[in-house]
């Protein structure tokens, strides 16, 4: 691999490139923070569908489109002088430095569990930083990885049950709470107890070490790889999905699994 040294020039290289598109490429001159979010939150899903391919080669590719983002937000704001990349640096490392005393002080944490409380605990005496154990989780984060970090950080304050086994006659209630509503179709409450039920198969989730999105993307390329086989299966017998029966659709269905 290569040298700090190497690394470090190669870096400056992009900030060497970055300044001189901004400054002559019509595109990169008007960029704003603005423009740039949504297609920030576009490079990071294409990090994540890489990273869930397991295909390096991509998540080498969108991880420098990811770093780019970075570097030229940092760019901006050194334009109006409110801060630049050795301000972001900076900041970062002294965070680091500061939410890890067990490496960098005489703090005691020998598990991932101690660092965890330790983390969240020295984020609510940071000088500007959150006043609540909730406040840093973003509120535009999809439902379901909002729910884990919710869950996830509550717990690291102590909030959690006792036994992990516990958590399912939770996820019971919630289950017969919602069948009831189902029963008298309401669907306000319909709504409102479906989402105690998947936010209390998240906690179970969590509370064995299952990633919930991790679980449920699984599941969805699972079920598109069998369909598509549905589909094709289908076209090639020169038949129309539309007019098949469901047996006839499972038969299939039950070859997709079998082909996997």
């Amino acid at each position: 691999m290569h040298t700090k040294e190497e690394k470090l020039q190669e870096f400056g290289r992009l900030l060497d490139i970055l300044d001189e598109l901004r400054e002559k490429c019509p595109w990169d001159k008007k960029q704003t923070f603005e423009s740039l979010r949504t297609l920030t939150i576009e490079e990071c899903f294409e990090l994540t569908d890489a990273i869930a391919d397991k295909d390096l080669a991509n998540i080498k590719k969108e991880l420098g489109d990811v770093l780019m983002h970075i570097v030229f937000y940092a760019k901006i704001a050194s334009e109006t002088n409110d801060f630049d990349l050795y301000d972001v640096c900076n900041a970062l490392c002294e965070k680091l430095i500061y939410r890890h005393p067990h490496i960098f002080a005489d703090v005691d944490a020998d598990s991932s569990e101690k660092v965890m409380q330790n983390w969240e605990r020295l984020k609510l005496k940071e000088k500007g930083g959150n006043r609540s154990v909730l406040a840093g989780v973003p509120r535009s984060l999809p439902a379901l990885i909002k729910a884990h970090r919710i869950q996830d950080k509550v717990r690291s304050v102590g909030f959690d049950w006792e036994k992990r086994e516990q958590v399912w006659d939770k996820v019971t209630e919630e289950y017969h709470e919602l069948k009831a509503e189902i029963g008298a179709m309401d669907e306000d409450k319909m709504e409102a107890e479906f989402g105690d039920l998947l936010f209390s198969l998240i906690n179970a989730a969590r509370l064995y070490g299952i990633n919930p999105e991790n679980a449920l993307e699984r599941t969805n390329r699972k079920f598109i790889k069998r369909f598509n086989y549905l589909e094709s299966k289908t076209i090639a017998q020169g038949k129309d999905l539309k007019q098949m029966s469901l047996a006839e659709m499972d038969a299939i269905w039950e070859e997709a699994k079998k082909e996997e």
